[in-house]
């Protein structure tokens, strides 16, 4: 691996818009991270990168600016299977955040109870090649046989192309596997492009969900505006089919991305990937209150 510059990379804005649409009550972030402090939680020598520091604190303020009231911390490889940066700022969300862990296939069953009582709901794994050597697959899904004992589905983060392979898979898993930000296909190829075509007849399993999650990282060619059409276009259609398998989330702080998003900007294009107030509610309220099971 290339050497990792101790320069901290821009990741997110400190002042987002404040974004036009209401978000109903409860409404749920289902895909974020959280970044140190670094002097408290160091991050793991094999990272690809230095961020700059995105604790817990200034989520949790971003949020109460955006409206959100839920959320599901998603483990980053900046801080590798070391999940305490998680399972403290789920401590702190008192009830509102979960998580979703990075393990290694051969975690002990004792480490996933203890997770699973501390709020996490998943583990993820990464199958992007340029995250470094992704792990194979069959000892994943080997794995989620003991997931299905403690609770906890599965996460999975993969280039496009390589969900004709992934796919049938993923699809011998013992708990639910969730995609990440629509499976990275390239928004600018369109709904008829082999990948997304692919990712609708996965779709069609039940034992699937979809996060329509980074719509500004499928627009391979961010156009200046930040509306990103084309992804929204595909987030849309993924809702309309399967609107009850369907999560959403930020992604902040926007981690190896081509230009430093607007979080403000990202919950108004929800209304037009959801704009009428049904679907909009079943993706934001009721589905991560029931798939992630968060607190009465």
């Amino acid at each position: 691996m290339s050497e990792i510059s101790s320069e901290p990379v821009l990741t997110y804005l400190r002042q987002p818009s404040r974004p036009a649409l209401r978000l109903p009550a409860g409404a749920c972030d289902a895909h974020v991270h959280v970044f140190g402090p670094a002097a408290t939680y160091p991050y793991a020598p094999q990272r690809h990168m230095t961020p700059e520091d995105a604790p817990r604190e200034t989520l949790f303020a971003l949020h109460r600016h955006l409206g959100i009231e839920r959320c599901v911390i998603v483990q980053s490889v900046v801080h590798g299977l070391d999940n305490r940066v998680v399972e403290d700022a789920i401590a702190a969300g008192q009830g509102r955040y979960l998580g979703v862990a990075l393990v290694d296939v051969g975690v002990p069953d004792e480490e996933l109870r203890r997770l699973a009582a501390a709020g996490f709901r998943g583990v993820r794994f990464n199958f992007m090649q340029r995250l470094g050597a992704p792990t194979p697959v069959e000892p994943v899904i080997a794995l989620s046989r003991r997931l299905a004992e403690q609770g906890l589905h599965l996460q999975v983060h993969f280039e496009s192309a390589l969900i004709h392979g992934l796919g049938p898979a993923l699809a011998q898993s013992a708990v639910p596997v969730v995609i990440d930000h629509m499976g990275r296909v390239d928004a600018a190829l369109g709904a008829g492009h082999p990948d997304f075509q692919a990712l609708l007849r996965l779709m069609e399993n039940p034992l699937f969900r979809v996060k329509v999650s980074g719509i500004d990282r499928i627009d391979a060619q961010a156009p200046a505006d930040r509306r990103y059409v084309a992804g929204v276009a595909l987030a849309r259609q993924l809702v309309e089919r399967f609107p009850d398998r369907c999560l959403w989330g930020t992604d902040w702080p926007h981690p190896n991305h081509t230009h430093v998003p607007d979080d403000g900007a990202l919950v108004d294009a929800l209304a037009q990937i959801m704009p009428d107030r049904a679907h909009l509610e079943q993706v934001l309220v009721h589905n991560p209150l029931h798939f992630y099971r968060f607190p009465a």
